[in-house]
């Protein structure tokens, strides 16, 4: 589960761009992953199960919130001002506020393929819709982040999964 974090942290700041919340969701979701390990099924994948975990999470804690009235959890609220002095550091930026600005089921789909590397078939499982619903979103995601970033063609994009990533992970970014 140790070697997870980073991926879980990753895959948390997709709902969270405050570093805190996304830091205090991986950890309800560890701590729900550790002490539901009993259901775990041997064979099956380890980092699938806790980011379902995480989603299902995630999606309690907003249905609780609607139902108790506004304050109680605001995870985009807080937007961390970003010192960008180079050029990836940038396009980083713009990266992360491109995919900030998707749907959450596409901003979900693309971090966990584009940025993650987790299989069709994982990502569906952990999104719980069928595969052809991932590559669906998955292409309107990429179709939308080239409209956003101005790329005419996926030939023209400069858009990597090292800037993704870097985009994803760093606590300065915006998502």
């Amino acid at each position: 589960m140790v070697t997870l974090i980073p991926a879980l942290r990753a895959f948390a700041r997709t709902f969270c761009s405050d570093a805190n919340d996304a830091d205090d969701l991986v950890q309800e979701t560890l701590m729900k992953g550790i002490a539901n390990i009993s259901r775990f099924q041997s064979g099956t994948n380890m980092k699938s199960w806790l980011f379902t975990i995480m989603r299902n999470t995630f999606y309690t804690r907003i249905k609780m919130s609607n139902r108790e009235g506004p304050g109680l959890l605001d995870c985009a609220s807080s937007r961390p001002a970003t010192a960008a002095s180079q050029e990836w550091s940038l396009r980083s930026q713009e990266m992360a506020r491109a995919i900030e600005a998707l749907p959450d089921d596409q901003r979900q789909v693309i971090v966990l393929i584009g940025v993650l590397g987790t299989s069709y078939d994982d990502a569906a499982s952990i999104c719980g819709c069928a595969i052809g619903t991932i590559k669906s979103r998955l292409s309107r995601a990429r179709n939308r982040l080239l409209e956003t970033l101005g790329e005419t063609s996926p030939h023209d994009a400069v858009i990597t999964p090292d800037v993704s990533a870097t985009a994803i992970r760093s606590d300065e970014a915006v998502v």
